[in-house]
């Protein structure tokens, strides 16, 4: 069962991970109570799909007045949004992700997946963020580090280092990273995920992680719990 992005966001904020703030709206009209409740004078707009590559779709903007805001909902509300990821038919558009605009030093990527030849939660983390994982791993597979997680012992502290040297964090970041990449195990594990993926996972311009994007699949045969 696929989340959206908004409901990945809520999960990462119960297991102390940074998010932006954000209301998600079903209704044009609403985005402008949603801009005033986050306050701040440019916010970032998104369709809500189960599919990535809405931003080169037109599905992600940046807005800097609440009209612009009710404008977009305007358009992808009740329409169809088709990205690389998608069929030709694109997928139905029912709810927009209203946000605080974040700004942004570097992009980074970092997913978690089953790997069912280890039984093992493996994380995938990458300097090169904010791009299709597949290209990166074709053109410069040093940028990608890939670490198994042993299931009786969790997410170690070693590990969190060795991703984060690849991530090319200094040391304040690391020192984010660490309880942060804990966290997340800890969600994958008590969520019954299959996919979990940051894409991007952001250094801000103050120097501080931000979870800028949420995937989320879980098991369809946990989905009982």
């Amino acid at each position: 069962m696929n989340l959206h992005e908004f409901q990945g966001k809520a999960l990462f904020a119960d297991y102390g991970l940074p998010v932006s703030k954000g209301k998600v709206i079903y209704e044009a009209e609403d985005a402008l109570k949603a801009c005033r409740d986050i306050g701040g004078t440019k916010w970032v707009v998104k369709a809500q799909v189960h599919a990535g590559g809405r931003g080169k779709s037109g599905g992600v903007k940046l807005v800097e007045t609440p009209d612009e805001a009710i404008k977009f909902a305007k358009k992808w509300l009740g329409k169809r949004l088709v990205t690389y990821q998608t069929d030709s038919s694109g997928q139905l558009v029912n709810s927009i992700l209203v946000e605080e605009c974040t700004d942004i030093e570097k992009e980074l990527y970092l997913s978690a997946v089953i790997d069912r030849d280890s039984q093992r939660v493996v994380f995938i983390g990458s300097s090169e963020g904010g791009v299709n994982i597949e290209e990166v791993a074709k053109n410069t597979p040093e940028k990608i580090i890939y670490e198994p997680i042993d299931p009786l012992c969790g997410a170690q502290g070693f590990q969190a280092r060795k991703i984060a040297k690849v991530l090319e964090l200094d040391v304040a970041q690391t020192k984010q990273f660490t309880p942060m990449l804990k966290n997340l195990t800890k969600l994958f594990l008590e969520k019954d995920l299959s996919l979990l993926e940051i894409n991007p996972l952001v250094i801000t311009s103050g120097g501080n992680l931000h979870c800028l994007d949420a995937k989320i699949n879980i098991d369809a045969n946990a989905i009982f719990r």
